[in-house]
């Protein structure tokens, strides 16, 4: 229980310490969304009166409090671009990137772990050798970069989607899912690369232990070995990295949606950095941070409770 609260303590410090950072940002760094929005006929009268009805003249610290009370509330404020509520945005743009990081994670947890208690269980050096290789690979390649590449090869070459013309949810939650998929598994791809390296470490390591020769020494095969004992060791760090995986890819969103052209809170985000859309940026920045501290939140707490020291009553 103490450890619990003393997480989500650091878990309220963590987002209060970047709501202010996302905040005072937007004051140091150049560019003014007055001029942005005025454009050719900005004029210090003009930005003067545009900055006293945004209250953007008011003391920075006094608007920080103000949007924090009204974000804690869930009002986000009104976008200066579009002038329409933040959160009404956020409702149009912020499914499509959730459901962009499910497919992401569920291909990564479907593909990275059979293959990694192949690679981990595997007798054969040269299919390790193999394995090591690949994952060296898919490493070092980003998701844009396999992003680019599918969009030239299925979309150009072979024809199979045409890039760019993405379906809704509310057209079709199929042709929008299908759209997807491609996407999903570029991000998915560095991700199932670390998890078969760490999940092939973990089986091996396991292997290597005491009680798996004792096991043997009853006569129990190598496969019952390896699914009643050693998966059961080896899968705690490789569950851990599977949640905070989950965060690292809600974050890889906001490129590979400029890729591909999907209007989720990733291109919203861009643009908005570039229109100097200060309450939508401030609100994207939050709620990605929150989104990453509670996945580490529930990381920390799944390492915990999968401990065996802890399970033992160590």
């Amino acid at each position: 229980m103490k450890l619990v609260l003393k997480k989500i303590i650091s878990l309220i410090i963590t987002l209060f310490i970047v709501s202010l950072l996302a905040f005072l940002a937007f004051q140091i760094i150049p560019g003014d969304p007055t001029t942005k929005l005025l454009g050719t006929s900005a004029t210090p009268e003009k930005v003067a009166q545009l900055r006293s009805e945004l209250g953007l003249d008011r003391p920075v610290m006094i608007r920080y409090l103000d949007w924090l009370v009204s974000f804690v509330k869930g009002e986000f404020g009104i976008s200066y671009t579009y002038n329409r509520a933040v959160g009404t945005l956020l409702s149009d743009k912020l499914p499509v990137t959730v459901l962009l990081t499910v497919l992401s994670f569920l291909i990564t947890a479907a593909v990275s772990i059979p293959i990694g208690i192949w690679a981990g269980s595997t007798r054969s050096k040269w299919l390790d050798h193999v394995f090591v290789i690949l994952d060296q690979i898919l490493m070092a390649i980003p998701p844009f970069f396999f992003g680019m590449l599918s969009c030239f090869l299925f979309g150009i070459v072979l024809k199979w989607f045409m890039p760019g013309n993405f379906v809704s949810l509310s057209e079709s939650v199929s042709g929008c899912i299908g759209y997807l998929i491609l996407p999903a598994i570029c991000l998915a791809l560095p991700r199932v690369a670390m998890t078969v390296r760490m999940l092939r470490s973990s089986i091996q390591v396991e292997l290597a232990q005491n009680y798996v020769y004792t096991a043997k020494s009853r006569g129990l095969s190598r496969g019952k070995i390896l699914l009643r004992h050693v998966l059961k060791n080896a899968m705690i760090p490789v569950v851990t990295f599977l949640a905070v995986s989950a965060a690292e890819i809600m974050t890889g969103t906001i490129i590979i949606e400029q890729v591909f052209t999907i209007p989720g809170t990733g291109r919203l985000l861009v643009s908005s950095i570039g229109n100097r859309d200060f309450p939508v940026v401030q609100a994207i920045i939050v709620i990605l941070a929150a989104w990453i501290v509670i996945v580490n939140f529930v990381a920390d707490m799944l390492n915990h409770w999968m401990d065996p020291r802890r399970q033992a009553g160590l």
